[in-house]
């Protein structure tokens, strides 16, 4: 089993870069691309801590290409021998230490909006998340079904049209998460038997639906099984609630009894689990010290 944290260390601590639209106007491409590569090299600095300190998953921040799906970008970063050399050092650490390096697009990233021009947004944000992972080796990127809009199966359906219009190389990294207030397992499932995307399982979200465990036991071997057509061990996320155990805001650590409720869920199974704990790769060290 691989632990990991998501996005940031912050004993480092790690500070990715960006900059306003204006700048970008201002200043071009140029600009640009030293933002990548200082973000680039900010990512190695964390890969090769976590190295150093025997964690082998990481979720890679989105924000790595600054403006990289926007229509004002014309730099071809994949195409920058730079870049391309920076990230092929990334590549070579991941393959010698076995890593696992996911993504997970942000909130507007949304394949079933009613709004067809935030549709073809989200895919290319997508291909830019499947372009990057493909460079470093990773393994897998992460959404939500997006929104109800009144009517969830039809909702529920938008996803599934526009997933299948999806490249092979997006839909062949690409894992439906549950929520914490729409669509939970059942419904991610759901949507998996009409077009096949594998389910990453969100503990603390199910018990933002007040789950109980015996409800949760079938729904994970349901989950798992969604994984059979893939090569990776099946990924879930674990988190505890800030306030309350159905508190959907995060906490900066991982309560004791959330990772045994994961463990139990898991049984003989073997999965990576992926903590999104606002300590970040402090709440994953106090939690591998406490096992």
């Amino acid at each position: 089993m691989k632990i990991g944290y998501a996005c940031q260390n912050m004993t480092i601590p790690t500070r990715f870069r960006t900059c306003r639209l204006q700048t970008m106007e201002k200043e071009g491409m140029g600009k640009i691309k030293e933002l990548t590569l200082a973000n680039i090299a900010m990512l190695k600095q964390v890969i090769e801590w976590n190295i150093e300190n025997n964690i082998t998953f990481f979720r890679v921040s989105s924000d790595m290409v600054p403006f990289a799906t926007h229509s004002k970008m014309t730099w071809r970063w994949q195409d920058d021998e730079e870049v391309k050399k920076n990230l092929s050092e990334i590549l070579e650490l991941q393959k010698a230490h076995g890593l696992r390096l996911s993504m997970h697009p942000g909130q507007y990233t949304i394949l079933n909006s009613p709004k067809e021009h935030v549709v073809e947004n989200a895919i290319k944000d997508l291909e830019y998340h499947a372009d990057f992972l493909e460079r470093i080796g990773g393994s897998d990127m992460i959404i939500h079904t997006g929104g109800a809009y009144g009517d969830k199966e039809a909702a529920k359906e938008a996803f599934i049209k526009s997933y299948l219009t999806l490249s092979d190389k997006v839909r062949s990294l690409l894992r439906l998460e549950n929520d914490d207030k729409t669509f939970h397992s059942c419904d991610v499932l759901s949507i998996h038997d009409q077009c096949g995307v594998p389910i990453c399982f969100d503990l603390h979200h199910e018990l933002c639906f007040n789950r109980t465990m015996s409800e949760l036991e079938p729904i994970i071997e349901e989950v798992l099984s969604t994984w059979k057509h893939t090569a990776l061990r099946p990924k879930m996320h674990l988190s505890s609630g800030k306030k309350a155990e159905n508190d959907p805001a995060h906490a900066d650590y991982i309560r004791e009894e959330d990772f045994e409720r994961m463990l139990i869920l898991i049984g003989d199974h073997k999965v990576d689990i992926m903590l999104e704990a606002k300590a970040k790769e402090k709440a994953l060290i106090k939690l591998l010290d406490n096992k």
